[in-house]
């Protein structure tokens, strides 16, 4: 039997060989005003050369519409340390007293750590300490992981599925986001549009889907249909888990699979924001802008197990607001309740009336 921490060595190895991945996540996040700092072999950290400030929210002719966080990637685990749930917890008050207004907050994808009952479980325990406005969710792979854990709750990929079912995982989270019947929902706020499309399916029913992100083709086609009321150019916020691959090109574990028909439906459209986590990317040292589509692809931090940093409490998070004028997004360390300088971009909005 293999532990867990060497499986995922094993896959993750296996996925850059294969499609060099780590290169293309790489290249693709890195947007054309940014300065390259390669530090060793095996990092390529991107670091913005100039950074936005935020707009103001009184101003007669930039009204602010829409106010949320994304948390992403938080992997709280029944059986994990308390050190993943002190950072929700420190997420989460920050959250609840705030100066600025919050009206939803998304969490994107790897929500758990395994995706077992007691894991969400354990998430509601915690979520229930705070007054909080309404939460959406889309699933990430972690939040299939439950078909890895034997019968005696230990990692064994030699036993796969351990007489669990990529359905069960489905239904978990559906039942505790009150999703009805997909995985994935949307849903207008104040004229603007929050699109959570769910990874649908993992290894026990595909075994070639691996870790990354797989779409059905009703899931496709909802998107392509949802999307046509944007012909006017109201915002749209798009939430997907896993990263894109590099332009043209489809996705291949851990990326989004289908990517060339997810930029095809998004592409006719103005003022489209796409959100993604999964690579738990560090804001104060890493760029999450990428300018290179159609749309505008911020890449998310991660709660749980923000990487690259030397503050073991590091806890970060991403904050967006939607004016009438334009989008602001800035990086938030929960940690000790203050914004990340470098991480801070402000999007002018199309008016479509004038293209």
């Amino acid at each position: 039997m293999i532990s867990r921490r060497q499986f995922i060595k094993r896959l993750l190895a296996t996925a850059v060989a294969l499609t060099g991945v780590g290169a293309l996540l790489k290249q693709s996040l890195k947007g054309p005003e940014t300065k390259v700092a390669i530090t060793d072999a095996s990092e390529v950290k991107v670091i913005p050369q100039a950074s936005a400030q935020p707009a103001m929210a009184d101003s007669e002719t930039n009204q602010l519409l829409l106010s949320f966080f994304l948390l992403s990637d938080v992997h709280i685990s029944n059986n994990g340390t308390t050190t993943i749930i002190d950072k929700l917890h420190s997420a989460l008050k920050d959250i609840t007293h705030f100066d600025s207004p919050v009206d939803t907050i998304v969490f994107g994808g790897d929500i758990t750590d395994v995706g077992r009952d007691q894991d969400y479980k354990l998430f509601r325990k915690v979520l229930n300490n705070y007054k909080l406005p309404p939460i959406y969710a889309n699933m990430g792979n972690h939040d299939y992981y439950d078909i890895w854990i034997n019968s005696k709750d230990d990692w064994s990929a030699e036993t796969v599925p351990n007489g669990k079912t990529d359905a069960m995982s489905r239904e978990r989270f559906m039942k505790f986001f009150g999703y009805k019947d997909k995985p994935y929902k949307d849903v207008w706020m104040n004229d603007v549009h929050l699109i959570m499309m769910s990874q649908e399916t993992y290894v026990e029913e595909k075994p070639e889907v691996g870790e990354g992100a797989w779409y059905s083709d009703e899931q496709v086609a909802w998107l392509e249909n949802i999307m046509k009321s944007h012909v006017d150019g109201k915002p749209a916020f798009v939430f997907i888990h896993q990263p894109l691959p590099a332009l043209d090109m489809d996705g291949k574990p851990p990326q989004l699979l289908r990517a060339k028909e997810f930029r095809a439906i998004l592409a006719p459209y103005k003022n489209v924001f796409v959100l993604s986590g999964h690579t738990h990317r560090n804001f104060a040292t890493e760029n999450h802008y990428n300018t290179q589509n159609t749309f505008h692809w911020f890449n998310n931090a991660s709660v749980g197990k923000t990487r690259s940093t030397d503050n073991p409490k590091a806890a970060q998070g991403m904050y967006v607001q939607i004016y009438n004028n334009e989008v602001v997004v800035r990086g938030r360390e929960f940690s000790n309740q203050t914004w990340i300088e470098s991480a801070k971009y402000t999007v002018p909005m199309v008016d479509t009336n004038k293209v």
